[in-house]
Parts: C-alpha cells; sequence; structure tokens
C-alpha cells in the first residue's frame, strides 16, 4: 500500500530560504537603492508601492538584507496606503466593493429603474458588474472621470441592441453610472495630500499591470515627482527541469502532492509553495499535510460560505422557511446546543416513521414512544414562525441574532474564526451593524419590507462573496513550513521548492476567460483586461513559477466520471522543450501491510424468538439468514432519507393507495361506465397525491405516464370482472396462527367470484409495477415464490387463487396467476416451521446471499463480505 511519506513535525527547523535560492528580494532591494541614489532622494522620501501584500514581510526583509542600518522606504500597497491617509472609506449608494451592502443598493437601484420584479434575479450580476467596473474607474483621476465617462457611456450598449438582451443592457447602463457616480476609497491617493513628505515612487509591477498604479505613477510624473518602475519578473532560466507527475485520477493527485511537499520538507527546502488551482484538491492536500505534522498557512484561502459556521446561518434560515423539508430542519436542530440529543433522536424517529419529507403540517405517529415529541415540535415552530413574517433588513439583522442566541448557535459562532467574520459580513452586532443601518438611509429602498427568502438569498450571496482565510503565524518561530498561494501572487516570493497540482486542461487553461460579461468593444472601452491580456499575464506567471529552485507539475488524467483529461497546454510545451521538464518518480513510499481477512460470521438467533413472521421478513430469511438475523431478529433497520427524490417504489406506493381509494369509492357509488370510472380514478389520484404531500414537480415523470397506465388498467378491469369476479377488500391487514408463529400481512386486495363466500371463491391480488417479465419470472416455480403463498396462508380456504396484476407504465395491465398455490401454501409452511425450528435450536445463521440479494442488502457493512477470508 502506498503511504504518503514520513511525518514531520510542527516544531522543525526553519532553513532561511535564501540558503537555498537566491532571494529575489535582494536584486529588487538594489534596484531601489541604486534609483534613490541615482535621483538623489532619500529613503525616507520614497513610497515603494507593492502588488499584493503577501510581499509586504518579504520586500522589508530584503531591504534588512541589503542595508542593515539606516533609513529604509515605506513599502505598502496601494489599498494599504489610502487606509493610512485616514479617508472615509466608500458608503452606500456608493460601489463599497462589500457586496452585503452592494446589494443592498443594487435592489433600490433597480427599483428605480422600474425593474422591482426582476431584482432578485438582476441584483447579483448588477453587483459583480458595478464592482469590476469600479476598479477600472478609480483608476481614473476624479477630475477626468467626467470626460473619461462620456467617451466610456457610448461604448456600454455596444453589442447588446437585440431586445432579447434588454435586461443585460439594463444591468451594464446602472453598473456604469453607479460606479462612475461612486467616491473610491482610493480617490485620496490623487490629491497632494498623499504626497506630502514623499518625493518618489517607486512601482514594483507583477506579471499584470496595475492601472491604478499606472494612473498614480503618470499624475506624479506630471507634478514633476520621481517615479520609478521595477519587475517583479525575472528573466534568468530555469535552475534545473521541472518534474512532471501525471496521476491517475484527483485522489492520486493528492496524495502524490502531499509526498512532493513532505518530500521538501524532509530536505530541508523551506518554505515550499503549495499553488493552488483547484480548491477542492487543495483541501484534500491540506489535509494530508495537517495529518503528517506539517504547518500551513493558506493565502489563497476559500469562499466563506463553504465554512461549517456560514453552513450553520445559511441552514438556521432555510428550516425556517414555511416549506422547509424535514431533513432541513433536522439539520439546524442536530447543530444546536439547545436541544436535548435524546429528545432530537426521538424526533428524528417519529419523522421516518411518518415519511415526512416537508415539516409543515407532519403529524406524530400515534405510539407512547413519541409522547414528548409535540411539545418539542411547538417550541421548534415557535422559534420557526418568528422568522415567517416580512420586516426591514435592520429587523431582520435583529431576528437572526435573536434565533441564534434562542438554538444556542451564537456563542460557537462568536469562538470561531469564520464564525466572528461571518458576524462582521453580516452586521450582527456591535458598530457595524448600527452603520449598517444608518446607511440604509441613503439607499432607495433600504428600509423596504423584505421575506425571508429575501433575507435568505441576502446571506447566502453575501458569504459566497467572501474569502476566508485562517490568520498567518504571529511570528518567526511559529512560521509556517507550507504556504497555499495563487498563481498570481508567487512572482518575487522567496520559496525553496514548489508543488503545483492540478495543472490540467480544465484548471490551467492557456487562455483564461474573462471574469463577467462584458463584449470585447467594451472591455476596451472601460479598461477592462480581456483575454489576450489575461493570456499574456498567465504566461509570465507560468514562467515566474519554473524558476523556483525545485518544481513539481501534477495532474490528473481522468476526472471521476471516467472522462480522460489531458494536461495543461503550458506543460505539454513543457514537455516538447529539451531540457525543460523530467518524469518526476513517485514520492510516495510502498509499505507492505499483513492482510487481516474478516472471518464469515456464523451467528445463532436462539435467544431472539420469532413469534410474528411477515412474507417479507421470511423472504430475508431464505434468501440470506445474516439478513433475517440482523434485519428482523436485531431489528437493524436502514434510516431512510426524508427528502430523497421521487423514485419508481414511491410511486408504487402512491399507485397502490390510488387503487385502494378507487376501488372504495366504486364499491360506495357502483358507477359501471368507463366515464364515471375514470373520473373516481382521477377523484382518487389527486387525494392521494395530496394526502401524501407528493411534489408536483418531482411528480411529473410519473405524472406524464399516468394516463396510460389508468388507461391500461380500467382496460383491465372491465376484463377482469366479466370472468364474474368482483372486488371484496384492499389493503386489508390479515394475521393467522400456526402453532405459536402468527402469520402477519397486509395484501393488496381480495375479489369473490359472483356471489360466493370468501371460503368458496376468493382471488388474492398483489399490484407489481416491475417488468412483466420479472413478475412472470416469479412464478415459474411455485416453491420458490414465497409472497403469494405466504398470502395464501393468510387465508387458510379451501378454494383460493391468487395472482400478481402487473400494472405496466406503458398502458397494459396483465394478470399473472399462480395456478399451483395451494401447494405452494403447503410446501410454504411446512419449510418456515422447519426453518424457524433451526433458527430456535441455534442453528448458525451465515450470510448466504449471491447475487442482487447481496448488492442491495442494508446489512452487507455488518457481514462484512468484502473482507472475508478466501481460505
Amino acid at each position: 500500500m502506498a503511504g504518503i511519506g514520513k511525518s514531520v513535525a510542527a516544531g522543525s527547523a526553519h532553513h532561511p530560504a535564501h540558503a537555498h535560492w537566491n532571494h529575489p528580494q535582494e536584486g529588487i532591494a538594489a534596484l531601489i537603492d541604486a534609483a534613490l541614489a541615482r535621483a538623489k532622494i532619500h529613503p525616507s522620501q520614497a513610497l515603494v508601492v507593492l502588488p499584493y501584500p503577501s510581499l509586504l514581510p518579504c520586500a522589508r526583509a530584503a531591504w534588512s538584507a541589503h542595508r542593515a542600518s539606516g533609513f529604509a522606504p515605506r513599502f505598502d500597497t496601494l489599498t494599504g496606503w489610502a487606509r493610512t491617509l485616514g479617508a472615509i472609506p466608500s458608503e452606500p449608494p456608493d460601489v463599497t466593493l462589500d457586496t452585503a451592502r452592494d446589494l443592498i443598493t443594487a435592489a433600490g437601484l433597480l427599483q428605480q429603474a422600474g425593474l422591482q420584479d426582476q431584482r432578485r434575479a438582476l441584483a447579483a450580476p448588477l453587483v459583480e458588474a458595478a464592482q469590476q467596473l469600479a476598479r477600472a474607474v478609480a483608476a481614473v483621476p476624479p477630475d477626468a472621470r467626467s470626460a473619461w465617462g462620456e467617451t466610456a457611456r457610448a461604448a456600454i450598449g455596444a453589442g447588446l441592441e437585440s431586445p432579447v438582451l434588454a435586461y443585460e443592457t439594463a444591468v451594464a447602463r446602472i453598473a456604469f453610472e453607479w460606479a462612475l457616480s461612486s467616491t473610491h476609497a482610493t480617490d485620496p491617493l490623487f490629491t497632494e495630500q498623499a504626497a506630502t513628505g514623499l518625493r518618489c515612487m517607486v512601482v514594483v509591477e507583477g506579471a499584470a499591470p496595475d492601472p491604478l498604479a499606472q494612473a498614480l505613477a503618470a499624475r506624479w510624473e506630471s507634478a514633476g515627482r520621481v517615479v520609478t518602475r521595477i519587475s517583479l519578473l525575472s528573466s534568468a532560466q530555469a535552475a534545473q527541469p521541472a518534474r512532471l507527475h501525471a496521476c491517475a485520477d484527483a485522489e492520486d493527485e493528492a496524495g502524490r502532492a502531499a509526498a512532493c511537499v513532505l518530500g521538501h520538507l524532509e530536505a530541508g527546502r523551506l518554505p515550499v509553495a503549495l499553488v493552488s488551482q483547484d480548491r477542492a484538491l487543495t483541501r484534500r492536500i491540506s489535509a494530508m499535510l495537517r495529518a503528517c505534522g506539517a504547518t500551513l498557512h493558506d493565502e489563497s484561502g476559500w469562499k466563506l460560505s463553504t465554512t461549517s459556521a456560514a453552513a450553520q446561518v445559511a441552514g438556521a434560515l432555510r428550516a425556517c422557511a414555511r416549506l422547509a423539508s424535514g431533513d432541513a430542519v433536522l439539520g439546524w436542530l442536530k447543530q444546536s446546543p439547545t436541544f436535548e440529543p435524546a429528545a432530537l433522536r426521538t424526533l428524528e424517529s417519529a419523522l421516518r416513521r411518518a415519511g415526512a419529507r416537508q415539516w409543515e403540517g407532519w403529524f406524530v405517529p400515534a405510539n407512547k414512544a413519541y409522547a414528548a415529541v409535540p411539545p418539542l415540535v411547538e417550541d421548534i415552530d415557535t422559534l420557526r414562525r418568528a422568522m415567517q413574517r416580512g420586516r426591514p433588513l435592520s429587523a431582520w439583522l435583529a431576528g437572526l441574532r435573536a434565533l441564534l442566541d434562542a438554538s444556542g448557535q451564537w456563542t460557537a459562532l462568536r469562538r470561531d474564526a469564520a464564525g466572528r467574520q461571518v458576524v462582521a459580513v453580516l452586521r450582527l452586532e456591535g458598530a457595524a451593524q448600527a452603520a449598517l443601518e444608518r446607511s440604509l438611509d441613503a439607499v432607495p429602498g433600504g428600509e423596504r419590507r423584505l421575506e425571508l427568502f429575501e433575507f435568505t438569498a441576502w446571506v447566502e450571496q453575501a458569504l459566497e462573496a467572501e474569502s476566508f482565510r485562517p490568520a498567518a503565524p504571529d511570528d518567526e518561530s511559529d512560521a509556517a513550513q507550507v504556504s497555499v498561494v495563487a498563481i498570481g501572487q508567487l512572482p518575487g516570493r522567496p520559496f525553496a521548492a514548489l508543488v503545483a497540482p492540478g495543472c490540467d486542461e480544465r484548471r490551467l487553461a492557456a487562455s483564461p476567460d474573462p471574469v463577467g460579461a462584458w463584449t470585447q468593444p467594451q472591455r476596451e472601452a472601460l479598461g477592462l483586461a480581456d483575454r489576450a491580456a489575461l493570456q499574456t499575464a498567465l504566461a509570465l506567471q507560468w514562467r515566474q513559477l519554473l524558476l523556483a529552485p525545485q518544481v513539481d507539475l501534477l495532474w490528473r488524467t481522468g476526472d471521476d466520471g471516467g472522462e480522460a483529461v489531458l494536461p495543461s497546454p503550458m506543460v505539454i510545451a513543457l514537455q516538447a522543450t529539451p531540457g525543460a521538464a523530467v518524469e518526476g518518480d513517485d514520492p510516495r513510499q510502498q509499505r507492505q501491510v499483513a492482510s487481516r481477512p474478516t472471518a464469515v460470521p456464523r451467528p445463532q438467533g436462539d435467544q431472539l424468538p420469532v413469534r410474528r413472521i411477515s412474507a417479507s421478513a421470511y423472504e430475508d430469511l431464505r434468501k440470506c439468514p445474516y439478513r433475517f438475523f440482523a434485519m428482523r431478529q436485531l431489528r437493524l433497520q436502514d434510516a431512510d432519507e426524508l427528502d430523497a427524490e421521487l423514485d419508481k417504489r414511491d410511486f408504487g406506493l402512491w399507485l397502490h393507495a390510488v387503487l385502494s381509494q378507487f376501488h372504495a369509492l366504486l364499491a360506495e357509488q357502483g358507477a359501471t361506465d368507463d366515464a364515471a370510472r375514470l373520473a373516481l380514478m382521477e377523484q382518487a389520484a389527486e387525494a392521494v397525491l395530496a394526502e401524501q404531500r407528493l411534489s408536483p414537480d418531482e411528480f411529473l415523470p410519473f405524472a406524464a405516464a399516468w394516463p396510460q397506465v389508468r388507461r391500461g388498467y380500467l382496460d383491465w378491469l372491465a376484463a377482469h370482472e366479466s370472468q364474474g369476479l368482483r372486488f371484496d377488500a384492499s389493503e386489508g391487514w390479515h394475521e393467522q396462527s400456526i402453532g405459536e408463529l402468527t402469520l402477519i400481512g397486509q395484501i393488496d386486495r381480495v375479489d369473490r367470484a359472483g356471489q360466493l363466500s370468501a371460503e368458496e371463491g376468493s382471488f388474492v391480488i398483489d399490484y407489481k409495477t416491475e417488468s412483466l417479465s420479472v413478475t412472470q419470472e416469479r412464478i415459474k416455480r411455485p416453491d420458490e415464490d414465497t409472497q403469494l403463498a405466504f398470502y395464501a396462508a393468510l387465508l387458510p380456504h379451501g378454494t383460493l387463487r391468487a395472482a400478481y396484476v402487473n400494472v405496466g407504465e406503458r398502458g397494459k395491465t396483465t394478470t399473472v396467476e399462480q395456478t399451483d398455490v395451494l401447494d405452494a401454501r403447503e410446501m410454504l409452511v411446512e419449510g418456515m416451521l422447519h426453518d424457524l425450528e433451526r433458527v430456535a435450536e441455534g442453528a448458525p445463521m451465515p450470510p448466504l446471499g449471491e447475487g442482487q440479494v447481496c448488492d442491495f442488502c442494508a446489512a452487507r457493512g455488518l457481514c462484512r463480505k468484502d473482507f472475508w477470508s478466501v481460505a
């Protein structure tokens, strides 16, 4: 069995990266120092603008290494620089780049534009478009925006003239005007105050140019200040070829990538970069590394909506919806410390016994074991009803806080890092909540009434737009051995080794898709990055990735569905370049693990006496004694999903109930003509559909086949009655004692022949909705057919007929009669008594099932058939 590798202790010695790789910032620091010396500018009068925050500690360390004493220039990002100027952050109705607040403004703007009926569908696209434009508008000096806007406005409708694109055009125009009229948080950078005490700006550029940095540099140059541009990108050649790893699937890729990282750590190559291109894959690799003792810092983060804290908040809201499913409410309750686990287990048992797909209106089964359930349901519904009244957003936030308090989830949220971010994003407490309430006054429609589904959508969209990034280590002694970074933030970082999984054609496309629905003319006019610019930037980032001293590139050759996956075109180009890449060995260690097969279980059931038995229970005993022992004697039952999709079994149950009601109505009203019978059957179908609370949308495939099924059954019924048979009873419960054993069961239907009594002429019918060939196969050997023979034993009449009635979905109903049912009944009773006598005597009950009996057996995980010894 392949292992990942040796564990790496969290306290392993930290080796400085420049011991293995010439620190790139040392060269940059020298370039900055030389540029300042040529311009005769003191370092304290210089500002070094970095493209992303993760470079700040690297740049400062590089300067300290270059000049151990004396003054240092100021290193900052544009956002950090604007923040230190004391600028007031953007507030609604401006584009704030805070999705939670921008969604509220977007809904108001859509209402003003006469699109109030479409605001639920258009609010999120409007916010996305406006936030993209806001970054482009912020790069235009405030005093030049009016003229820029006049030129760009003409391009907004380009390519969107068709009436079918009316909503897209409206979103684009509203987003443009919204972004153009907004005040942006970086606007103070264009003022003279920003340059106070500074004479030089050093712009450090990454792979993609920053429009705002370019605009500021142009403004400073026009004012006579010194501007120097330095690129993070190196023109050096790779020190050694990259190692390529083609993996079979996602699991193989994750295990091999983790082993590559561990191999670098064991060799003392620190820190290691783990490039994040597939979030799910990265999380899997990170879990493996943490299990082996490696310390990680995830700089790229993941969607806040996928954290446990966000899922609990969203789950609580979904559970409060009027049409919430039983699963949704149970899921919320199980996350709530307020409710006792034992009480919830009883509630869940009652829900599953009642088959409550929807929470609203379900009835607690009449059972003494469920006596405590109704008061618990009332407490739950009190909390749910409090959240089902429409109210303004500010009141919703107070209501959500009250719900989380009442359910005991608030304390857990405040203890969790992701939970605190959820609280901050949703403004559920303190000054942030008060600030949001004040800003609603400035937003058109900010105090409008929201229904629960609208508030839930706002919460989910706000959490989806934010990323959760775990806090960085506090000091150097806790520095992470592995940093999870995006490919765009690799240039200039001092990594001793780099592992890049996900280098396939899907996750690392050579030509990335631009974000947003903007056309090419619009992108050119608005200053948005197009496909060509993104492709150029990615090519530069890829080149820098390959400059790391040790590089491992991994991709999978097949996805989870078995479809073939090719490597990224950039990997293919690397393979075609002589000396650029070599095939990497699998670093996972092979271990020999001794086989420990499981013995075949042979339990005895003599301590669990069988007094009552049904047809399905005896069928289990005949097919597999172990299944009977586990499922019938130990009463271990599979818990059905409450919210599972409707399948053919559900259709069969529905059809049984419909036919039962139909024949009851038919016996009551005595309808004989076809039209009246058709109406009665449709009446029964609608009644059962409502009674079982089946969703019309989910039932649609079966509803489409229902007219044919109905017609075929009525035709069969007319032919069946022409033989002198008449309906007597349906879904009747029967019990029959045979010695100390009681046979129990519910028979679908019993007919009688003419005026004969039940003892003289009963006809037992069992409905089947399976394939006709399967039904016909059941009666070929009477001694193998348990069901009809068992039902015959429940009615021990001297004269008896029995048949399966196959109700076909294609419009044909067929009688499949068991002609030897009386002989089969005698054989069944004799065999059943013998089998149960052996069980009572303690005979072993091994798992003897084969084929489909095992394939769909709920007890297979108990008998451990897949792990038996073959000896």
